[in-house]
């Protein structure tokens, strides 16, 4: 069962989180900077033909990508940990569960956003984000809420 938060508990973990998320969007990018190389050296091989290759650059390509794997998921762990739903690495969208009158929906945060001023429906997504008004404020809960 998911971790469900209030307002005020999501908006607390929002420093940890931009940090961690900030880390994770550049690892995607060294990742793929790195796999990028690899299938560019590839490519000119399969070309060229018996081209001579440059093991250890190619050993070296691969080992900063597998470095980069392995620390972005770690990160998405952390994020995962923590009780938040990655919904968009690359431009950093994290959502958070709650209850609204009952029914699960989520708190909307996108990285670079002074805190969490959207909420949706599960089904709905970015596309379908609403404001929140007194009437959320006033009926949504976490886990500990009543």
């Amino acid at each position: 069962m998911p971790k469900r938060f209030t307002l005020t508990e999501a908006e607390s973990l929002l420093p940890e989180i931009d940090s961690i998320l900030r880390e994770a969007v550049s690892l995607k990018a060294q990742y793929l900077e790195a796999e990028e190389a690899i299938q560019t050296f590839a490519q000119r091989v399969a070309m060229q033909g018996g081209v001579l290759v440059d093991r250890e650059t190619v050993l070296e390509n691969r080992a900063e990508r597998d470095r980069h794997g392995e620390r972005l998921k770690a990160a998405v762990e952390r994020l995962q940990e923590l009780g938040c739903v990655i919904k968009d690495l690359d431009i950093g969208l994290v959502d958070f569960p709650t209850l609204f009158h009952g029914r699960e929906v989520y708190l909307c945060w996108r990285m670079g956003e002074a805190g969490i001023r959207y909420w949706h429906s599960v089904d709905e997504g970015f596309a379908g984000r609403k404001p929140i008004d007194q009437d959320f404020l006033e009926n949504h809960q976490g886990d500990r809420s009543n």
